[in-house]
């Protein structure tokens, strides 16, 4: 393990978190080394976009790094300017003001919309599709990583490894319909332009404050129900993703292809639940039957191409007992990793 990556025992504060889901392995900064240009990034105040734009910044310190969010909250851009971190206010539906932004040899899009879809599916709809065509529109001459979804492949067998980056798009629901369309968007833009890019169809982000992890451990600590009728879950540290994210400027195509990003393994929703009722000396209380099919992926062309992830599932499983049972900070905005039929 490389140095920078002696883990420690216990996470004790947000500020030990954030630096720890930023910290960059020398492989990505061995990578970014060799892209050329800068990197703006679009959508960079959600839950992911600050701990992107600070790991880029302190993996390419010689880089210029701008996050471009509408900023709502003041104090999010004051943290990423305290890292270094360019912001920029825009509107991204205004077409206009996304043409006035600086025009930087790499773009990670970060926008997306997915909890409240139920009911404003429109906005979802624009969101997810028609901020990406004006996107993919502005910065032809860029290399555009974009997040997409695991929800954008149907149920899988439990029992296999699940769909790798060849199988055909099954989605269930209009949060997945719309992530589809945002792939196809930024897929026709990428082979009339020429414009290279990769489609991050990303699993489970684990950061302490949330993600499938919280969610379970959280229910145990609480004495609440933990459904395991969606059995399995695939889980990475966030740190994890987004390192293998930064990294995939060096693998773009032409036309934009997708990429699995997750853990090579898939985490039992069960045993999860066992191992902090463990950890808490108390029973889960455990809901539901399990199911023979579930939203899982093979994330083997990501593991070729970056290697496994830094940080295990143990790790994970341990930092994240210690938190809740601490009951430190939240976002109190549970992943829903149980929904089934595609409604958020």
């Amino acid at each position: 393990m490389p140095d920078q990556f002696v883990l420690p025992g216990s996470i004790k504060n947000v500020e030990e978190l954030e630096e720890l889901l930023s910290r960059p392995t020398e492989d990505l900064i061995a990578d970014l080394a060799r892209v050329e240009g800068d990197i703006l990034i679009l959508g960079g105040s959600g839950k992911v976009g600050p701990t992107l734009a600070r790991m880029a910044r302190r993996a390419a310190p010689q880089k210029r790094i701008i996050a471009v969010s509408r900023f709502s909250d003041p104090s999010l851009r004051g943290r990423l300017n305290s890292w270094k971190v360019e912001t920029m206010s825009c509107d991204l539906f205004d077409r206009d003001a996304v043409g006035r932004l600086p025009r930087l040899p790499n773009v990670i899009f970060m926008v997306g919309r997915k909890f409240g879809t139920t009911g404003q599916e429109e906005l979802t709809w624009a969101t997810n599709v028609q901020v990406p065509a004006i996107v993919a529109e502005t910065f032809v001459d860029a290399n555009i990583i974009a997040f997409s979804t695991l929800c954008v492949y149907p149920f899988a067998d439990v029992g296999g490894s699940g769909w790798d980056e060849t199988a055909a798009v099954g989605p269930i629901g209009e949060y997945a319909n719309s992530c589809v369309g945002r792939e196809r968007v930024f897929q026709y833009f990428s082979q009339q332009n020429e414009t290279p890019g990769r489609l991050i169809r990303l699993n489970y982000a684990i950061d302490l404050r949330y993600g499938v992890l919280h969610d379970v451990a959280s229910r145990v600590w609480q004495r609440q129900p933990v459904d395991v009728t969606t059995p399995l879950a695939n889980v990475i540290w966030q740190g994890d993703a987004i390192a293998q994210i930064l990294r995939a400027l060096r693998h773009c195509t032409i036309a934009t292809s997708p990429l699995n990003v997750g853990s090579p393994d898939h985490a039992s929703i069960q045993e999860l639940a066992n191992a902090f009722g463990k950890r808490f000396g108390t029973e889960p209380i455990l809901t539901g039957r399990p199911a023979d099919m579930a939203w899982i992926n093979d994330t083997s062309q990501a593991t070729s191409l970056f290697g496994p992830p830094v940080i295990s599932l143990d790790h994970m499983i341990e930092w994240t007992a210690d938190w809740v049972s601490r009951e430190m900070p939240g976002y109190d905005k549970p992943t829903r990793y149980e929904v089934r039929n595609g409604r958020f």
